[in-house]
C-alpha cells in the first residue's frame, strides 16, 4: 500500500473491513430469519431487497446531512440508526418487524457510505484517490467474504440469528473507530454550502446524472446481479450447495486480487482505462454464462466474473470524487450515489422478472447486453483524465466536467 494511504490504515480502511464483516455475517441469516417467521420465499425475497430500497430512499437525504453536520457527526448518526436497525432484526418476532430493521439497516448504510466517501475524496490528494477508493472498496469486499466464516461459528452456539449480532459489533465497532477522525478542512465557504438543494443539485446537474450517470447505474446492475445470476444458474445445472459456494469464493477472491491494481492503474493511466474494461469483462461473462454446462466450467465463468467485478471497485466512488463540486460535495454525491444504488437495487430484481416470463439464458445474456451497453456510455462520458497537471478550477457549483465541456 502506497505510504501516503497509509494513516488511514486504522481510520477507514479496517473500520470498512469490520462494518463489512458485519455485513457479510447478517446477510445469510436475513431470508433465513424471515422463513422462520412464516414469511413465504417471495416475502422473504422482498425483505432481503429491503437493504438495497433503504440505501436508495437514503441516498439523497445523506447528502444534506453530511453537508449539515460533517462526515463524523454523520458517521456517529449513521452507526446509531444501523445498530438499531440491526436490534430490531434481532429481537422481531414477525416479518414485518424484520422488515422494518432490514430498512433501517439500509437508510444507516446510505449515511455511512456517503460520509467515507466524502472524507476521503477531501483528505486523499487526487494523485492517490482512486488507490484509496479500490482499496477502501477492497477492504469492505474483504469484509464481506470474512462476514459469512465468523457468522456460521456463531450460528453454531447461539443459532440463525447469530449473524445479527455480528453484525450488531462490527457496525459498533467500526463506526466508533471512524469518529475518532476529525473532519477535514473543508475547501469551500459554509455559506455556498449552506444555499444547496437536492432539487437544485438534480437541476443543475441533469445532463451529467443523465449521461455518466446512466452509465454508473448500468455498472450497479451488472455487478450486483451476479448474485442472484450465479446461483439461479448453477441450479439449473444441478450444483449442490457447497458447490455453490465453492465458485463463489473463487470468484470473491479473485475479485479481492484484483481491487488494488486496479486503482493503482486508474490513478496511472485514468479512469476509463479501467471503467470500460471492468464492463466489458463483466458482460462478457455474462453472455457466456450460459453456455456453461458444468462445475468446471461456470467456476471459469465465475473466475472472469470476479476479474470484472475487481476492476471495478472503486470506479464509482473514484468518479463521483472527480466529477463533484467542491462547494457542493456532500450533496452532488448523493445524487451521483442514487445512480449506482438505484442499479444494484434494480439488476437482481430484473434478472428476476425476465426469468420468469423467458428463459434463465435470455434473461442473463440481457444482463450481459446491458453491462456492454454501460461500456459505452462509460467510453462515451467519462471526461479525459490525468492528475498531471490537474482540471482546470471549477465555478463553485459546476463540476470539472460540466467546466470542460462549457
Amino acid at each position: 500500500m502506497s505510504g501516503g494511504l497509509k494513516p488511514l490504515v486504522t481510520t477507514v480502511f479496517v473500520p470498512a473491513a469490520i462494518f463489512g464483516i458485519g455485513q457479510g455475517a447478517a446477510a445469510p441469516v436475513m431470508a433465513l430469519t424471515a422463513r422462520e417467521l412464516g414469511a413465504s420465499v417471495a416475502v422473504s425475497g422482498l425483505i432481503v431487497a429491503v437493504v438495497g430500497l433503504g440505501a436508495v430512499l437514503g441516498d439523497l437525504p445523506a447528502g444534506r446531512i453530511v453537508a449539515r453536520f460533517g462526515e463524523r457527526r454523520s458517521i456517529i448518526g449513521g452507526s446509531a440508526v444501523g445498530a438499531t436497525g440491526v436490534l430490531v432484526c434481532l429481537l422481531a418476532q414477525t416479518p414485518w418487524m424484520l422488515g422494518i430493521g432490514a430498512l433501517l439497516t439500509g437508510l444507516a448504510n446510505a449515511v455511512w457510505g456517503l460520509a467515507r466517501q466524502s472524507y476521503l475524496a477531501d483528505a486523499v490528494p487526487i494523485g492517490l484517490r482512486a488507490r484509496a477508493m479500490s482499496s477502501f472498496a477492497a477492504m469492505w469486499r474483504l469484509g464481506f467474504f470474512v462476514g459469512p466464516l465468523l457468522g456460521a461459528a456463531v450460528i453454531l452456539v447461539v443459532g440463525a440469528r447469530g449473524g445479527f449480532m455480528v453484525q450488531f459489533v462490527g457496525v459498533v465497532l467500526s463506526g466508533w473507530l471512524m469518529s475518532r477522525v476529525p473532519d477535514p478542512p473543508r475547501r469551500d465557504p459554509a455559506t455556498v454550502r449552506g444555499h444547496a438543494t437536492l432539487p437544485s443539485i438534480l437541476r443543475r446537474h441533469r445532463k451529467l446524472l443523465a449521461t455518466l450517470g446512466a452509465g454508473s447505474l448500468m455498472m450497479g446492475a451488472a455487478r450486483a446481479s451476479r448474485e442472484a445470476v450465479l446461483p439461479l444458474w448453477a441450479a439449473h445445472l444441478g450444483l449442490d450447495a457447497a458447490q455453490v459456494s465453492l465458485v463463489f469464493g473463487v470468484g470473491a477472491a479473485v475479485d479481492l486480487l484484483c481491487s488494488y491494481p486496479a486503482g493503482h492503474f486508474m490513478d496511472r493511466y485514468g479512469r476509463r482505462f479501467i471503467a470500460v474494461p471492468s464492463l466489458l469483462v463483466i458482460g462478457a461473462s455474462y453472455l457466456a454464462l450460459p453456455f456453461s454446462h458444468d462445475l468446471w466450467s461456470i467456476g471459469i465463468v465465475a473466475v472472469v466474473m470476479g476479474i470484472g467485478n475487481g476492476l471495478g471497485n472503486g470506479v464509482i466512488m473514484t468518479l463521483g470524487a472527480d466529477i463533484a463540486p467542491p462547494a457542493t460535495r456532500a450533496e452532488f454525491l448523493a445524487a451521483w450515489r442514487l445512480t449506482h444504488d438505484t442499479g444494484m437495487f434494480a439488476g437482481p430484481f430484473g434478472v428476476g422478472a425476465l426469468a420468469a416470463v423467458v428463459p434463465l439464458g435470455a434473461a442473463v445474456a440481457a444482463i450481459g447486453g446491458a453491462a456492454l451497453l454501460g461500456a459505452g456510455l462509460l467510453f462515451r462520458f467519462i471526461p479525459v483524465y490525468s492528475p498531471w497537471p490537474p482540471l482546470p478550477a471549477a465555478e463553485p457549483d459546476s463540476s470539472p466536467l460540466e467546466k470542460q465541456e462549457a
